[in-house]
């Protein structure tokens, strides 16, 4: 297996250019585990430790290495771990804000090509959550699939229910339909698998994913464990991985999602709700915000039944939520920046007491 069937192309070549240096090696990060990194070059995968500089200059947990990114490696003994110097740009990310009270980014994995937004027909299913995946698949610029499982688990009705509300949401997002019990559909996400794409199952806890993993793989690779009488599973691993699939493909295990919270995602909102990006352009004010202002295209849409109340409200609600936390994030980068420099500033001053 060489690099090009691990995803690496003519851009990531590009700009690796800066980054190839002597007794140094390009590989991808196929596993991480806190602090713990595997990467592969070729047939196996090996460990790797971050380089101190690497470790050290990194200003937030961005800049150090995530499950599909594309890294520059010493591997100095057979014996020994790899070392990771550099990091190389990333084409796509798939990123959340951290999880509670605290406003950061997290970067859930790099480089994919497609997420499988994958939702259960059962409990699971909720439009308005779709909205806010979608969000996050579009901002990282990652195409965005639907797929609904446990089709097992409802009726046919129940379903074309389902499609129907998605649709009159104005999600135009493919989609499919999928039993990981009855092998309904999974042929046709099979055929979907292109070799040298990266691919990720992406979704709450016990909707089929690691499940869905396994038959996609051939084999019961990965545990599950049940939740309720309702039967959900739930994989039973944090820790995120690629897979190689038979068929070439790439495939990113990302842990199940109790919250996906957003931080400044303008371009994924605008992916996502582009039905009212394209109407908020006809606006007369540039700066309108679709409250009052006359000549208000997005009202104009909501009073003839073009735009969906719904709809509109979902728009307002993530655009609200990402607003805010992108500028308590911008705030706390201010800080950051700021104790960085009090701290370099003290430093230096003991540095010329001590000459």
């Amino acid at each position: 297996m060489d690099l090009t069937s691990l995803g690496y192309d003519t851009w990531f070549a590009e700009h690796a250019i800066e980054l190839v240096q002597p007794e140094r090696m390009i590989a991808r990060v196929t596993a991480v585990d806190r602090d713990a990194f595997l990467v592969r070059m070729q047939q196996s995968d090996i460990y790797a430790e971050l380089a101190g500089r690497l470790r050290y200059t990194a200003e937030s947990a961005l800049d150090l290495p995530s499950v599909g990114d594309w890294v520059s490696i010493h591997w100095p003994s057979q014996d020994g771990p790899a070392i990771i110097h550099d990091v190389l740009p990333r084409r796509t990310v798939l990123r959340r804000k951290t999880p509670g009270k605290s406003v950061d980014f997290q970067l859930m994995a790099a480089n994919l090509d497609v997420a499988f937004i994958v939702q259960g027909c059962q409990s699971d299913f909720n439009v308005r959550r779709l909205d806010r995946y979608l969000v996050v698949a579009n901002d990282g610029r990652i195409e965005p699939r639907i797929v609904l499982t446990k089709t097992d688990l409802v009726s046919r009705a129940e379903q074309e229910a389902m499609v129907a509300a998605i649709r009159s949401a104005g999600i135009s997002t493919p989609l499919m339909l999928v039993s990981n019990a009855t092998g309904e559909g999974l042929d046709e996400l099979r055929a979907s698998l292109e070799p040298g794409r990266t691919y990720c199952l992406l979704g709450s806890s016990g909707v089929g994913k690691t499940t869905l993993l396994n038959r996609l793989m051939g084999r019961e690779a990965f545990e599950t464990r049940d939740v309720s009488g309702t039967g959900e599973g739930v994989h039973t691993t944090t820790r995120r991985q690629m897979i190689v699939l038979d068929c070439g493909a790439l495939l990113i295990d990302t842990p199940g999602m109790r919250e996906i919270g957003l931080v400044g995602t303008l371009e994924g909102m605008n992916a996502t709700f582009a039905d009212i990006a394209e109407l908020a352009e006809q606006c007369r004010f540039p700066d309108c915000t679709h409250a009052q202002e006359p000549g208000c295209a997005v009202q104009a849409a909501l009073e003839s039944g073009e735009l969906s109340g719904e709809r509109f409200q979902s728009f307002l609600k993530l655009r609200k939520e990402s607003e805010y936390h992108n500028m308590t994030y911008l705030e706390k980068r201010r800080k950051d920046k700021a104790f960085g420099k009090l701290v370099k500033g003290v430093k230096r001053q003991l540095r010329e007491r001590d000459k």
